[in-house]
């Protein structure tokens, strides 16, 4: 990684944790809340910037700083585009298929959506394939941990019931965010591959 790449990621980093921290100290006024999600719309972002205590906090903050260094060829604003999509994406899908959920505080479901999305587009790369499956089996057998037995003792840990709807709904968003990825790289290598013919 160029010492330019390791600084840009280092400074988004930094940024998206000081702005996730300065929206926790006013956490009612960002969490999803759906009676007030139509004309509160700011919600369908912010409600996965908040989180439903310090120890919430730090569990996905560390996850988040982790992602743009595993994955070292990740860009910085393919991390900014995932963010702004992916919250609203579950934040859409909560309201319009999952009324029974009321509230909901938490970047975990983007996370997911973040780690799949890359490891999808990393499945391109030959010498990172292997991790990008690795990282993708993981995510696959959590949920399938969390929907059957397992997710009790991080609600203990964070003190609050985990949503496993976000989680499966967030990886969902990330399969199709790098399959379009995937899809819009392929295009644009067959269009350039015909005008060089």
């Amino acid at each position: 990684m160029k010492d330019e790449d390791f600084t840009k990621k280092v400074v988004f980093v930094a940024v998206c944790i000081s702005i996730s921290a300065c929206l926790q100290v006013f956490s009612d006024w960002f969490i999803y809340w759906r009676p007030a999600l139509l004309t509160e719309f700011w919600r369908l972002w912010t409600a996965h910037w908040v989180h439903v205590g310090w120890i919430h906090f730090l569990l996905n903050m560390l996850a988040f700083a982790c992602l743009p260094f595993i994955f070292p060829h990740a860009r910085t604003r393919h991390m900014i585009l995932l963010l702004m999509v992916l919250s609203p994406f579950i934040s859409i899908i909560f309201y319009w298929f999952m009324p029974h959920i009321e509230a909901y505080a938490g970047l975990s479901g983007v996370l997911h959506g973040m780690y799949v999305a890359v490891a999808i587009v990393y499945l391109k790369y030959p010498k990172e394939r292997n991790f990008a499956i690795l990282v993708l089996a993981l995510i696959v057998i959590k949920i399938i941990w969390e929907n059957t037995w397992g997710n009790s003792r991080t609600a203990q840990l964070i003190g609050s019931p985990v949503l496993v709807e976000a989680h499966w709904l967030g990886a969902f968003g990330g399969i199709l965010a790098g399959s379009a990825y995937l899809l819009k790289r392929k295009l644009i290598y067959e269009k350039v591959d015909k005008i060089n013919r």
